[in-house]
């Protein structure tokens, strides 16, 4: 019993080790990328991706748009002009 728990510690302590190796290798290249990244490249990209995300927003906009039902201006006229009809409501005004 006890070398079963013996072993499986063991290669639980050597896959824990091989994951911290992949980390440190991820974040070194992490920093080679950046290394020549400066505040005024990020404040660039950081413009570039506001542009896009408005354009993208305003694309979606049209695109939602186009497949909205249309109402015809014919039908918006005729049920405006029910509304505005006088109703009557049995009384003579004047003689």
């Amino acid at each position: 019993m006890y070398q079963v728990l013996l072993y499986s510690s063991c290669i639980v302590a050597v896959l824990s080790f091989l994951i911290a190796l992949n980390a440190r290798a991820r974040v070194i290249e992490i920093k080679r990328a950046v290394k020549d990244l400066d505040w005024d490249s990020i404040a660039n990209l950081t413009g570039d991706i506001a542009t896009v995300k408005k354009t993208i927003q305003t694309l979606n906009n049209r695109m939602s748009g186009m497949n909205s039902p249309r109402v015809n201006d014919e039908q918006l006229i005729q049920q405006f002009m029910q509304q505005q009809q006088p109703k009557a409501n049995g009384k003579m005004i004047g003689g």
